[in-house]
């Protein structure tokens, strides 16, 4: 099991955070030079997330679209529309991914998740940053608790 993400504050770094708390392998791929919002020099995100790869530019667009590509499956945080959020959704479909958009429909997120979730999965999860919807953050990090963590227990994967 592999949680990817680019590592943008919001969704992405909640994801990371999720990963290293339950000893989870991370990995993904960031901007050149590790950009994020909060992390604006170099090594920016490398210095917290040294699994996180570099594009060979720092198109943020490139991150998104490289996660995707790289992933078996995308869960995607929707409670509103972000440019990157957007962009991550038309990859998905254009390279024909699994991917699964989380507005509020929990029943349906558990289901999704028992579905692709197994001991090889790279699942990338992705959605706005924290300055574009305050409190994303800690409502992604809530929703994976709450609903990755105990699948990953019950398939023993952790």
């Amino acid at each position: 099991m592999v949680i990817r993400s680019g590592g943008q504050s919001g969704s992405d770094r909640a994801a990371l955070d999720f990963a290293k708390k339950h000893n989870i392998k991370y990995k993904g791929w960031c901007p050149k030079g590790g950009w994020a919002e909060d992390y604006p020099t170099q090594p920016g995100l490398l210095t917290n997330y040294p699994s996180l790869t570099e594009t060979p530019t720092n198109n943020i667009k490139q991150r998104t679209v490289w996660n995707v590509r790289d992933s078996d499956a995308t869960l995607i945080i929707t409670y509103d529309t972000s440019p990157g959020t957007n962009l991550t959704i038309i990859a998905a479909e254009k390279l024909n991914k699994p991917h699964f958009l989380f507005t509020n429909n929990y029943e349906d997120l558990k289901e999704w998740l028992n579905k692709v979730i197994d001991i090889t999965t790279d699942l990338n999860v992705a959605g706005p940053r924290e300055s574009e919807r305050n409190g994303v953050y800690s409502d992604t990090l809530t929703l994976l608790e709450e609903f990755l963590y105990p699948i990953l227990k019950d398939k023993k994967i952790i």
